[in-house]
């Protein structure tokens, strides 16, 4: 769907494709964020802007509008309940190939394991990987509490969701309609937030009431987690998906929020 908007023939799609525009990596680093305040102003900052702008002249296509994917990322296994790092040691993870899921859990000390999502029940179902990591959304839609046991609710992560269209098509629309485009976009990613919001509760309600046994760690036990996986900030802006000033940057929008 990307690549036929890219070439226009559809004029635009949402969708995370992260491979695309990889800077859109920085706002999943581990632990960024941990409410939806944090999340919004992050994803309305200047910064935000920017890495958006970007976009045009590397894959010829507008990013009008970033939301959430789907919400806050949490982890789950059916070994043993995760209430530290260590508790990953040992542990099959299963990955999708982001690479900052891939270094946040390696730097947890679990072993990565890559499964396409479509095959990740059956794949914790037989043990090919003992646990996975997605936002209570998905594990309700996808049933894998039928599968896993343990659930921590760390909020570890969020997915950046841009919504893309063609280039060449957006340049061509007189301005008074690329605002009206634009301020639906907008509304549609505020709202598309609000129900995230609603459906997480209600998802992770599914869970407990389905005998899923959910840990909440304490502020000292999540800040064991958000100590050990410091070095994925130095490894992404060693990789250039961030320089150090914009790790600051976003830091300091966090702190603001």
């Amino acid at each position: 769907m990307l690549e036929q908007v890219v070439i226009g023939t559809i004029q635009g799609m949402r969708g995370g494709q992260f491979d695309f525009t990889p800077r859109l990596l920085m706002f999943t680093l581990p632990f960024l964020a941990q409410t939806r305040e944090e999340v919004t102003a992050l994803l309305h900052s200047d910064l935000a802007a920017k890495v958006c702008a970007e976009a045009e002249a590397e894959t010829g296509t507008v990013i009008i509008n970033l939301c959430d994917a789907g919400g806050f990322r949490q982890f789950s296994n059916n070994r043993h309940q995760i209430t530290k790092p260590e508790d990953f040691q040992g542990l099959k993870m299963r990955t999708a190939g982001m690479t900052t899921i891939d270094k946040t859990l390696t730097a947890l000390g679990a072993t990565i394991t890559p499964v396409p999502y479509s095959d990740l029940y059956m794949a914790l179902r037989t043990g090919v990987a003992d646990g996975q990591e997605n936002p209570w959304v998905n594990i309700s839609t996808m049933k894998f509490y039928e599968v896993q046991d343990y659930f921590t609710e760390v909020n570890y992560q969020f997915h950046p969701d841009p919504f893309y269209v063609n280039a060449s098509w957006w340049n061509s629309l007189p301005e008074e309609f690329q605002t009206i485009i634009k301020e639906c976009a907008d509304e549609m990613g505020a709202y598309n937030d609000q129900l995230i919001d609603e459906i997480q509760e209600s998802a992770k309600q599914e869970i407990i009431d389905a005998g899923g046994n959910v840990y909440v760690p304490t502020e000292e036990e999540l800040q064991a987690f958000k100590d050990a996986v410091q070095v994925v900030y130095q490894q992404c802006i060693d990789e250039g998906i961030l320089t150090a000033e914009e790790l600051a940057e976003l830091q300091a929008i966090v702190e603001a929020n």
